[in-house]
């Protein structure tokens, strides 16, 4: 049943009203586990690097998320790799979600209505991933009048447009941002007047039509860039296009539709050279075409059943590249590689008491490799050895190369014990075809993306959780949970030492396949209302890998693994104009691998690993405290009348202590000259991406 309900404004000055389109059920009462959301709201209040709010930095205060270090892209979740999770913006795939190396997201807070992160229990409807789902959804914009939002901060500055169309039957919004670091920086660097860069520039957009009380269109889309150059000729930058078509048709009271059309599109470029007579160019992408036609049936209060299915055309483009030397040109560019993967599905959510709920799905995945293009077989070596082809097969245009099918099943069920406690418990089964290729520290975007092959596995993820849920206090303030999750997952890719991973056509002779297994418990604390509100999230958690070549054979740690994560936040208004918010993260040290031997040659220190371990030590511990305050602006004039716009400044210190936190530990040699025979001394380096305090300010508007 459909229920339109319209506001008319009035003069006095309320309270903020929320008005949802269906029924938010509490923690307990909900069937859902091991998701968390978070509201355009609650991103702009948690205290954030120079004062800007930010989406990826919001969900790292979460439960069971993690990252490598500051300036790290992505994040990680339960044990996963970055490439392991699947972002979506309005249901197109973002493969990169950073600006500035990391320390910012792609998502512009102006243009986000709310964010749900599905750590495990994602329903049949999604994949592609083994690890989480990131679902972005962005704002439709205002359908009653023209207003408009921004904020001018440290390094970028922001704003945003919505309004009505169509005489109030459809509404869009505008939203954009442009970083200015290196402009302000101009008088005083020479380098930057000679083309150097470091900046980025985002726009997101997003329109809907009401064509009658059964269809309405949406459309949406973004663009961002990165450009990150010493001079004009040397440089490189990395960007995301997506783009989204959705009409959404109510067919009856019972049978629901929504069919989309998606495009998403990452690329990267490299160059560096003197001039154009020696040079070197090289960019790379990846692109895809999605196709997704989606259903709900209500078949009685009940079951609720979803099904339908979904089609994505994958464009591989490893490498266009060339180097010149003394004007001559030599191509070293990689073919294009072509997939496609389809998926049907079908889900129910059943109740099948006031008590006990379930849902359960099952989705059929298939990937194919199309031609033209190789296939490599490589000989067998001593494992963690280089692989060399010893045959090629070639395919024609649209000829299968490769083709895997999965099952993916999914369940979910919760058992209320009273009014105010459930018990939850899911298994997920998730098939991944598409592989982020890394094998440096943190994420970068020179990293690879590349399909599943006759030497590539598709990844398998299968994920146990079960939880207790608790709400308490008055009105149920306080929500508490604790879940446990245990993952194992196999086709883990990991990388031989010395992996070759760029530009290189024999790619797959440099990777290596093993397990992996990542369990833990989390425990999670909110107080949801009164004037000091916030979280506090514990993870205890182990990441293991097990691949033949490396470290014996025998399970080590994975590169993101950290065994207690603490984060606290916390939110109080002091009064109606001001408010304050600060978060304190505790993270125990990752993993690292340090050489156990060294070699002298010709008076040069090369360290050396003896024991073939992997990650055999760990970090120092990670721990930094932020704050801020925020200052509304005047509500009235002096005559008494209400302001029409409204303001806010929001005053931060990110690192209030000046921790520093080391992202890497390396060794060098002492940079004095040695004299022949004596002992040459070596010293461990420590690297800290920020080593300091931070204040900022920023000033926001809406009118």
């Amino acid at each position: 049943m459909r229920l339109d309900i319209e506001l008319t404004a009035e003069d006095t000055q309320l309270e903020e009203v929320v008005i949802s389109s269906e029924k938010e059920e509490q923690g307990t009462k909900s069937l859902e586990m091991s998701v968390n959301r978070l509201d355009a709201r609650t991103i702009t209040r948690i205290p954030a690097f120079l004062g800007e709010p930010d989406l990826i930095k919001s969900i790292q205060q979460l439960p069971g998320v993690t990252t490598v270090g500051e300036g790290a892209s992505g994040f990680n979740v339960r044990g996963g790799s970055v490439g392991q999770n699947l972002i979506l913006l309005d249901e197109a795939t973002v493969y990169n979600s950073s600006h500035l190396l990391g320390f910012f997201s792609v998502f512009n807070p102006d243009a986000v209505r709310d964010t749900k992160l599905y750590k495990g229990a994602i329903p049949a409807q999604f994949g592609g991933r083994i690890a989480s789902l990131l679902d972005v959804r962005m704002k439709e914009g205002n359908n009653k009048k023209y207003e408009g939002n921004g904020g001018i901060g440290t390094i970028f500055s922001r704003a945003a447009v919505e309004g009505p169309l169509f005489d109030s039957d459809g509404s869009f919004i505008v939203a954009g941002r442009r970083s200015y670091a290196d402009i302000l920086a101009r008088p005083f660097v020479d380098m930057l007047n000679d083309g150097a860069a470091l900046n980025f520039y985002d726009l997101t957009g997003k329109a809907n039509y009401h064509i009658n009380e059964r269809n309405r269109i949406y459309l949406s889309g973004y663009t961002g860039r990165d450009r990150f150059f010493f001079d004009k000729n040397q440089g490189f930058s990395w960007g995301n296009n997506t783009g989204t078509i959705r009409w959404n048709k109510i067919f009856n009271d019972r049978l629901f539709a929504n069919f989309s059309g998606v495009f998403s599109r990452y690329d990267y470029s490299l160059q560096f050279g003197e001039n154009e007579r020696d040079n070197f160019r090289w960019n790379s992408s990846i692109r895809n075409i999605t196709f997704k036609p989606t259903f709900s049936y209500f078949v009685n209060t009940k079951n609720e059943i979803s099904f339908g299915a979904e089609a994505n055309y994958y464009s591989f483009e490893p490498a266009n590249a060339y180097g010149t030397s003394n004007g001559t040109r030599v191509d070293v560019s990689l073919p294009e590689k072509y997939n496609l993967e389809t998926a049907l599905y079908l889900g129910n959510s059943q109740k099948i008491s006031e008590a006990i709920a379930l849902e359960y799905g099952l989705r059929f995945s298939n990937f194919v490799g199309l031609g033209p293009g190789s296939q490599f077989i490589y000989n067998d070596t001593v494992p963690g050895i280089r692989r060399t082809p010893v045959a090629e097969r070639t395919f024609s245009r649209g000829e299968k190369m490769i083709s895997y099918q999965n099952l993916e099943p999914r369940f979910s069920l919760k058992a209320e014990l009273t009014e105010q406690s459930s018990l939850k418990a899911s298994y997920t089964r998730m098939a991944q075809y598409v592989h982020l290729i890394s094998n440096t520290t943190a994420s970068n975007p020179l990293d690879v993306w590349t399909p599943s092959t006759n030497n590539i596995k598709p990844e398998l993820g299968d994920q146990y959780a079960i939880g207790y849920f608790r709400d308490f206090g008055k009105e149920n303030r306080f929500e508490f949970s604790v879940e446990a999750y245990y993952r194992n997952t196999q086709n883990q890719i990991d990388y031989i030492d010395g992996a070759d991973l760029l530009i290189n056509e024999f790619l797959e002779g440099d990777l290596l396949t093993g397990i992996g297994r990542a369990y833990g418990l989390e425990f999670y604390l909110q107080k949801k209302a009164g004037k000091f509100t916030g979280w506090a999230a514990y993870t205890l958690a182990r990441t293991e890998l097990k691949v033949n070549g490396i470290n014996k054979g025998e399970w080590y740690a994975a590169r993101y693994d950290q065994t207690h994560n603490l984060k606290l936040s916390g939110f109080y208004d002091i009064n109606k104009r001001w408010s304050a918010a600060a978060n304190f993260t505790f993270v125990s040290g990752t993993p690292a691998t340090f050489p156990t031997s060294r070699f002298v040659v010709q008076g040069i220190l090369i360290p050396y690993n003896a024991y073939d371990s992997r990650n055999n030590v760990r970090l120092p511990a990670y721990h930094r405290l932020d704050v801020s305050f925020r200052l509304e602006g005047k509500t009235t004039r002096r005559n008494g009348t209400a302001r029409k716009n409204s303001d806010y400044w929001v005053f931060g210190v990110y690192n209030l202590y000046g921790r520093k936190n080391p992202f890497s530990i390396y060794f060098t040699q002492g940079d004095e000259r040695v004299a022949a025979g004596n002992p040459i001394n070596s010293e461990a380096r420590q690297l800290a991406i920020i080593g300091t305090v931070i204040p900022s300010v920023s000033y926001n508007f809406k009118f």
